[in-house]
């Protein structure tokens, strides 16, 4: 019998008598991973790298042969083998590690790989060595010719802390990469690793949702009901005490993935039947769903001392929609200025309590004039490259130089910094996101907390109108300037907005069509239109088949409840497979109005991003 080892701890000793040195290297060099040994053996991922640390089973970083054999490769591209010789060579520069944000996929991607990259230029500015790690081959950051030097890895533990072992970086940083980089910082942090930027211990607060509600309630900030459940009688006990609908989803999600708003106990059972991964350490989150409420992005940068705000984008679509799916305008539009002052005391609270240095986001919801905090991401948002070029200040380099010591309070005067208020901007930027309907027709089309687009655009006008207009055009989806249009709105939007945009449009010579409901509202106040019949209502045509039959130009529907949004379905589908242009929400349909008059009575200009940036007030 092998006699176990004093100097490891009892948990490896006992994997070492059922896992040999010489076994343990032919596992590894046939990839198999610490998690995986550790899940094999039923014993810790720790306890897997202790005893292949003891026993010199330690990876080798090979250079990528971009010259196919032919001469040399000096190329600075790097991958790891359990090989012997080891061909990445250590500088003696001082030097910081990236983390990249991994594949790409909806959710996370190139937004995340523009911050990676604004940070690598802003390092070898500063004069630190820039070491870059990511796995994706359609990046820019994974071209060898942007960081210093580039490890070809996967993002897990185990990967990322063998090369920083081996490069003795002065720090990490973490924050660039989006939710995947993040989710290291706890384990690098208990490595002894130094993360530049807010600490682990921050990152965890806000990412904890019992923590994070508590510095909510110590910060009396309002925040919508909310509540944790490993089974449906847990879940079914909480959406008692907060109400229908509720927004539910797993714990550590991406993208919004497996998000769903739930009107009723027999949907939530459903969804919980069909959940695959609840446990007490990744519970399902509960919200109480606000609807019909404006959200709000805020981007921040801040060093423990000073806040910085840098942009504040409201949101067109309704509350419920990823904020990745959502028509962002900046600077916001049309509201409360006793909301937006909340929303940056808030932001400035949160940011000093958290402890946040360096990029910040902010989700917020305003529901009857009371705003309540959505999330909290200590970290770069999708928004970030959105922000630094419809305001023309270097988000990320000013973020990378606060997370590597600097005061923001000394930046503000070096960049000419003020708050969003007063960034003086004398036009519109429009984030606009693009959709994949058109390819997978029977996807589904209706607009939820999980993300579905794949792509966005941005426009620039001096006004709003022009902005939304040119957004429309960018996402590939053009306004018809004549034809028809169909109304069908829920009972809350049956109101005085509703008839204005009827009243436009009907200026406009668009001929209007409704369902009963709503056509019985329009005419009750003197506005001319046709009747048609609802999906699934006795009576055809109905709706869904005069789209299909090419007589409707533009779509607005204003779905609310379980019902209305299977209907809505039915028209979107019937909608994307038309061409026809729809929105879903009373804000988008009045932009979009505003839209088609612009575009009826102007012409549009070009102007470069460069021009933009001189309109804002010095």
């Amino acid at each position: 019998m092998t006699t176990p080892l004093p100097e490891l701890s009892g948990e490896a000793q006992a994997l070492a008598l059922r896992l040999p040195a010489p076994k343990m290297k032919k596992a590894k060099e046939h990839g198999f991973s610490d998690f995986q040994i550790a899940t094999i053996f039923q014993t810790s991922e720790t306890a897997v790298r202790e005893l292949r640390t003891h026993c010199g089973v330690v990876s080798v970083f090979k250079t990528v042969d971009t010259c196919a054999a032919e001469f040399d490769a000096k190329t600075p591209y790097h991958y790891s083998t359990y090989d012997e010789e080891n061909e990445s060579v250590r500088s003696d520069r001082k030097k910081v590690i990236i983390l990249g944000g991994g594949p790409n996929r909806i959710g996370q991607g190139i937004e995340f790989d523009y911050c990676c990259v604004q940070a690598v230029f802003a390092l070898r500015e500063a004069g630190y060595e820039t070491i870059m790690v990511n796995c994706n081959p359609e990046t820019v950051s994974t071209d060898y010719d942007i960081a210093d030097k580039l490890y070809f890895e996967p993002l897990t533990f185990e990967d990322v802390i063998r090369i920083i072992e081996h490069e003795q970086p002065l720090g990490v940083i973490v924050s660039f990469g989006g939710q995947t980089p993040l989710k290291l910082s706890t384990k690098l942090d208990k490595a002894g690793v130094n993360i530049l930027g807010t600490s682990s211990d921050g990152i965890d607060l806000a990412e904890d949702r019992k923590r994070f509600g508590a510095l909510l309630e110590k910060l009396d900030i309002p925040h919508p009901d909310y509540g944790t459940a490993t089974s449906f009688a847990e879940a079914q006990e909480i959406t008692r005490r907060i109400g229908y609908p509720v927004l539910v989803r797993p714990s550590y999600v991406l993208g919004g993935r497996a998000m769903k708003i739930i009107y009723s106990d027999d949907s939530l059972k459903e969804y919980v039947d069909q959940a695959l991964f609840i446990t007490e350490k990744y519970p399902l989150l509960i919200d109480r769903f606000l609807e019909t409420a404006v959200e709000f992005d805020i981007d921040a940068i801040a060093d423990r001392t000073d806040c910085v705000i840098s942009g504040i984008m409201q949101h067109v679509e309704a509350a419920g929609i990823h904020s990745g799916d959502s028509t962002s305008i900046l600077p916001y539009y049309n509201i409360d200025p006793a909301a937006i002052a909340t929303m940056k005391e808030h932001t400035r609270k949160l940011a000093e309590n958290i402890g946040v240095i360096g990029l910040m986001n902010v989700q917020y919801a305003v529901q009857n004039g009371k705003v309540y905090v959505i999330e909290v991401n200590p970290r770069a948002s999708r928004t970030v490259p959105f922000v630094g070029k419809a305001t023309a200040i270097p988000v990320v380099k000013i973020a990378t130089r606060v997370m590597l010591g600097e005061k923001l309070s000394d930046l503000r005067r070096e960049f000419d910094l003020k708050d969003c208020d007063e960034l003086g901007l004398k036009h519109m930027a429009i984030k606009e996101p693009v959709f994949p309907f058109s390819k997978f027709v029977k996807s589904g089309v209706y607009l939820g907390p999980e993300m579905r687009s794949t792509g966005e655009a941005m426009s620039l006008a001096e006004s709003f109108p022009e902005a939304f207009a040119k957004a429309y055009q960018a996402a590939n989806m053009h306004l018809p300037l004549s034809g028809t249009v169909f109304i069908s709105v829920n009972e809350q939007d049956k109101n005085q907005r509703i008839l204005n945009i009827a009243r436009e449009l009907y200026r406009m010579d668009f001929d209007l069509v409704a369902t009963a409901g709503t056509h019985a509202f329009l005419t009750g106040h003197g506005i001319e239109c046709k009747k048609v019949f609802k999906v699934g209502e006795e009576g055809r045509p109905n709706i869904f088949d005069i789209i299909k039959l090419g007589k409707i130009d533009f779509v607005i529907n204003t779905p609310r409840g379980e019902r209305a949004l299977h209907d809505e379905e039915a028209i979107g589908s019937a909608s994307v497979q038309s061409g026809v242009p729809f929105v879903t929400t009373i804000e988008a349909a009045e932009a979009s109005v505003r839209a088609m008059d612009c575009i009826r009575c102007q012409e549009f200009g070009v102007k470069s991003l460069q021009e933009y940036a001189t309109y804002r007030d010095r």
